[in-house]
Formats: C-alpha cells, sequence, structure tokens
C-alpha cells in the first residue's frame, strides 16, 4: 500500500518536473508597442493603423507565432498629441520593455520621439510621412509610408506633363503639411514651376475661403494643398463654393475613403499620388503588388470595411519587423534593427521595398501611383 502511494506521489512530481522543464523550451515573446492616433483629429489613419496590426498579430500567433515567438502587442492612443506621444514611448521603452516600436501615425508625433527611440536603441518604424524622419538618417529610425518629398515631386511631374507652370500652394499647420510645404518650396523651380501664391490654414479651421479668394485673384493655373484630415476636405468645397474651376492637387495625406465622403462631389477631379492599394483591382496582373494588396484588401474589408492606405503601411511595418526578427535568428534589439535595414525585395502595400544604411525607407517614385477622383471613386491614371 505504502508503494503504491509512493508511486503516485514520484509520478505526480515526475509530471510537475517536467512540465516546469517543458516550459523552459517555450520561446521568449517578440514583444512590439505601438502608440497611434485612434482618436482624435488623425483616428482616420490611426484606426485602420492598430485594426491592421491587431488582425495580423492575431493570426500570426494562432500559427505559431514568428518561429516559435508568439507577438506580445501594446498600443496607446496618442490621440495625435506629441506630448501623449513621447509619454507613451517613454512608458513602452522603460515598463514594457519592448523590442520594436511600430506607430507614429502623424509626422509630429513621430518627430517627437526619435531621441528617444535613438537614445534607447529600440529599433522604430514610423507610419507617418515627413521625409524628415528618416532624412538625414538615423540609425534606430524606419518607415513606410512614401514621403511628403515624393508626393511634391509624383505632383509636380504631372503637372509638367499638364503644362502647368503657376501654382497657388496651400498647407495646413501640422507637422507633415509644414514638412511638405518645404518640399515644395524647394522643388517647385526645378521643374520650371512657380508658386504665386502661399496661403495657410489652421487644422482645426473649418473655413478657408478667405486664403482661396486671395487665391483667386492670382494667374495660378492649379492649386496645390498639402495636408490630412478633415481640412483638406474644407478646402475642396470651399474652392467649388467660389467657383474656382482651377485643377486641385492633393499630397497622399488624403489616400482614404473618408476624405471623398467629408469633400462630397468637391472631390471629383482632385489629384493626387498614393500607395497603389486603393486602385489594387485597377493594377496589371503582372504587377508584384497585385496579389498581396488583394488579399490584405479582401481580408481588413471583410472585418472592418473600407481599406486604406494607412493600415497599409501598419501591414509593412508589421511585416518587414516579422521578416527581420526570422533573419535575426533572435528576440534582440540590434539585431533585428540591422536585419530591418537589410530588407531587400519585400513586396509591401507601399511599394516593393529595398532598405540600406542610406535609406531606411527603401522606395522609389515609382511606388507612388497618381491617381484621380472619379464620380467619387478613385481611377489610377498611372
Amino acid at each position: 500500500m505504502r508503494f503504491n502511494k509512493f508511486l503516485v506521489l514520484f509520478s505526480i512530481i515526475s509530471f510537475m518536473m517536467f512540465l516546469g522543464s517543458s516550459s523552459s523550451f517555450a520561446k521568449k515573446p517578440l514583444k512590439i508597442g505601438s502608440f497611434l492616433a485612434v482618436t482624435g483629429p488623425a483616428s482616420f489613419l490611426g484606426d485602420p493603423e492598430l485594426k491592421t496590426l491587431q488582425m495580423y498579430i492575431e493570426e500570426i500567433n494562432a500559427k505559431g507565432g514568428v518561429d516559435g515567438h508568439k507577438i506580445e502587442f501594446v498600443h496607446y492612443d496618442t490621440k495625435g498629441k506629441a506630448k501623449e506621444a513621447k509619454n507613451f514611448v517613454n512608458r513602452l521603452i522603460k515598463k514594457d520593455r519592448v523590442d520594436v516600436i511600430i506607430g507614429g501615425t502623424t509626422s509630429g508625433n513621430t518627430l517627437a520621439v526619435i531621441d528617444i527611440v535613438q537614445r534607447a536603441k529600440v529599433p522604430f518604424i514610423s507610419l507617418a510621412g515627413s521625409i524628415k524622419i528618416v532624412e538625414p538618417v538615423k540609425k534606430w529610425v524606419f518607415k513606410t509610408p512614401h514621403t511628403d518629398k515624393m508626393a511634391a515631386q509624383k505632383i509636380f511631374e504631372d503637372m509638367k506633363k499638364r503644362g502647368i507652370t503657376k501654382i497657388a500652394l496651400i498647407t495646413g499647420n501640422g507637422g507633415f503639411d509644414k514638412s511638405g510645404r518645404a518640399q515644395c518650396l524647394a522643388l517647385a523651380p526645378k521643374y520650371g514651376i512657380k508658386i504665386v501664391a502661399d496661403e495657410q490654414y489652421n487644422n482645426s479651421d473649418t473655413d478657408m475661403t478667405t486664403q482661396l479668394t486671395k487665391i483667386r485673384a492670382t494667374d495660378a493655373q492649379a492649386i496645390l494643398n498639402f495636408g490630412f484630415g478633415k481640412a483638406p476636405a474644407i478646402v475642396a468645397k470651399n474652392a467649388k463654393q467660389l467657383g474656382i474651376k482651377l485643377p486641385i492637387y492633393e499630397s497622399h495625406g488624403v489616400a482614404s475613403k473618408k476624405f471623398i465622403e467629408l469633400a462630397g462631389d468637391a472631390a471629383n477631379g482632385i489629384r493626387l499620388p498614393a500607395a497603389a492599394l486603393i486602385v489594387a483591382d485597377q493594377l496589371p496582373d503582372t504587377d508584384p503588388q497585385k496579389s498581396v494588396l488583394l488579399s490584405y484588401k479582401k481580408k481588413f474589408e471583410a472585418k472592418y470595411g473600407p481599406v486604406s492606405t494607412f493600415g497599409g503601411h501598419a501591414y509593412d511595418a508589421l511585416f518587414i519587423v516579422v521578416n527581420a526578427v526570422k533573419r535575426a535568428g533572435v528576440i534582440d534589439r540590434a539585431k533585428i534593427r540591422d536585419e530591418i535595414e537589410k530588407t531587400k525585395g519585400f513586396v509591401g502595400t507601399g511599394g516593393v521595398f529595398n532598405m540600406s544604411p542610406t535609406d531606411h525607407l527603401g522606395l522609389g517614385l515609382d511606388a507612388f501611383k497618381m491617381i484621380e477622383i472619379q464620380n467619387g471613386k478613385w481611377k489610377l491614371l498611372y
């Protein structure tokens, strides 16, 4: 009897020891942190970014993680405020001890935290547009969206094709807007384009007729509005109300169905450079991005509704990290950073990424498509 009790006790102890030893084989989790503007003025950018990250992280974990490393995801909502961005990034680094950070919905939020991630030596992939994020190159900072410089170049190329040589520039007061304005002023002369008006507004303004009335009095042949959020839609509507017939260009900051909804009929005829995602079904079958884009679009829309290029930026960032971790073979900040920098031939929603020590974006101008809004829908021009 005592012998049987001993066997039972021995079996229990052995089983517990087995459980303890087997748990030691569990791989270290990959901790990804994010700070996004899920609510507030930039929510139409941050909301699809967060949904994209959550959707794919859930899917990756369901399949066993990244080479056995389950992803632990920590997210904070900045509401688009730079001060909150700083607080949350410090928390992600010091308290949550994340291995990688994906976020910075807006350029202002991203630029506010660059010094923090640089000092902490944490790989960071931004989802914002300003070229200042990656030029000059910062060792620990990368980004996935096309830059404001690229947007200005694509727009000016199109204007040149149409014989437009004089334009009116109107921009907001956000970080993205200001950076875009600077790029437009610097690049216009190189394309033989003269800026005959340079108007500005606050992103919280609800009427831009004063600025547009001044523009109407010039000899501008087109209007270029560099901004994001609700303001560009107000510019478009006010221009129509004033009877301004000039072609209007926008930046990739409005590449969301929300812009068309807000601008209504005033959106028709507007041109902008954008990632191929919003015109995925219009791409030729030979385009290497098409299958990736349609797959993401189908998955996102089945769960959340209309896709936007902003969620696509989060998709690109996440899988650039995932692939870097696979190549690194270990959860180590420095090694992951090195592998992110070695990203080559990654087919994402923004284009085919080829990063290097001198290029922490890795996209060429050909990754941008020129789009026109026709009858409330996106139309691929080239």
